[in-house]
């Protein structure tokens, strides 16, 4: 098949749809399809990029780091309409999202989309949620998701949510995987983890705690932070490590001085994508507050390298870490300090089995074989519509020239006398 990618967001860019993306793809050329990313410019961007197009745009108004486009329909459905696409996928819901609606129309394709945002928990961005209200964001899905003929949902909770806002169009459950060999790596030697962790004054007996995220402030880090000098009272060698940037640091910094935990807490900002699993391997434990995540990378990653997590609870995660093994929930952010204490005084041990079931779920080779399916599944309802369309058009042209016929008859019965 040749697929086309429809984006706003793509590497350079930092984010987890850019990651979701970019592993598909790979996974997709593995199996011996076409990919092409039909995306944003981008001044980062390499000048050596092979099947990535890329359209005028700008930074976006409120967060620099993201861009929009700001011409190029015409030019997107030329190229598309050269390249021969069997179908296409789009990633956004907006800019790039709407021309991959538009591309597939004209060229006669189906289109799949993957609903990566939860937009509800975002509304507190514009005018402080009182001017959009979740009753809107309703409405504009119904809207953008108009004649798309499938979409992907990246957890239960997408697809429960795009039930509850009336679709009907024909979803399926496919969470995003991940390279389990880059985290589960032999590579990672005790040594390599003791270096990481002396280099954060953190000792070979320590506690490390370990969060990794964009620092907004949807990921309620300030949550975690609030609970660390009751966790410190309990163990006073517990460390959180943090790594990512966002607009939420500076704030965080302050937090910390006020709790009087400097000592504890300790912010890397961003680090090279080859270290992230030097990082979890060194940990003792992954934790987030987040309540805006569809599905999580950082969830699977953790995972995969054999760290328990204590994280704010959805329906997605409740799934994915259904044997407590793999971690704990907990559904109240002032829990959150109890749920750990209780959960390290377990002190429960992976079974090696039920966490190589668990690996292939979440690994790139089952997401993308499962995307595949969606695919093909798609083209073949999309062309059965077509035939059903076709039929009804011409049963349509049929009946209005029924009364003609009959006309014609009438006309030819009386000349026959």
């Amino acid at each position: 098949m040749k697929i086309g990618f429809f984006t706003d967001t793509y590497f350079p860019q930092i984010s987890g749809v850019a990651t979701s993306i970019y592993t598909l793809k790979n996974e997709l050329e593995k199996l011996g399809h076409i990919v092409y990313i039909f995306t944003t410019t981008d001044p980062h961007a390499s000048k050596e990029e092979k099947r990535i197009i890329r359209l005028p745009s700008v930074p976006f108004i409120s967060f620099t780091d993201r861009r929009v486009i700001v011409r190029g329909m015409f030019e997107t459905y030329r190229i598309a309409s050269k390249l021969d696409l069997d179908i296409i996928h789009t990633h956004t819901e907006f800019g790039l999202g709407m021309l991959g609606k538009m591309s597939a129309y004209r060229l006669k394709i189906p289109i799949v989309h993957t609903w990566h945002t939860n937009y509800e928990e975002y509304l507190h961005y514009i005018a402080k949620g009182k001017l959009i209200r979740p009753v809107h964001v309703k409405m504009l899905a119904r809207l953008l998701l108009d004649k798309v003929d499938g979409i992907v949902c990246p957890s239960k909770l997408v697809l429960d949510m795009l039930c509850d806002y009336g679709l009907k169009i024909p979803m399926r459950i496919i969470s995003t995987g991940i390279d389990i060999h880059r985290f589960i790596s032999s590579e990672i030697t005790t040594e390599d983890e003791q270096k990481l962790r002396l280099s954060l004054g953190i000792q070979e007996n320590d506690i490390m705690l370990l969060t990794l995220s964009r620092l907004s402030y949807e990921k309620n880090i300030h949550t975690l932070m609030n609970g660390i000098p009751k966790i410190l009272a309990k163990y006073p060698n517990v460390h959180f490590v943090i790594v990512g940037d966002g607009p939420a640091r500076a704030d965080l910094e302050k937090q910390v001085y006020a709790l009087k935990i400097s000592n504890h807490v300790h912010f890397t900002g961003m680090v090279d994508n080859k270290m992230v699993a030097y990082y979890y391997h060194a940990a003792n434990y992954f934790i987030s507050a987040s309540d805006s995540e569809t599905q999580g990378l950082t969830y699977a990653e953790s995972l995969a390298s054999g760290l328990q997590s204590i994280v704010y609870g959805n329906a997605y995660l409740k799934e994915l870490f259904e044997e407590e093994m793999f971690g704990c929930l907990y559904y109240e952010q002032e829990a959150f300090a109890d749920t750990l204490i209780n959960y390290m005084k377990k002190n429960i041990a992976m079974d090696e089995k039920y966490l190589n079931k668990k690996l292939y779920e979440i690994s790139s080779d089952h997401f993308g074989l499962s995307m595949v399916d969606f695919y093909l599944d798609t083209l073949v309802h999309y062309s059965c519509k077509q035939m059903v369309r076709k039929k009804n058009l011409a049963l349509v042209a049929i009946k209005k020239k029924l009364p003609k016929l009959k006309n014609f008859r009438k006309h030819r019965s009386k000349a026959s006398f």
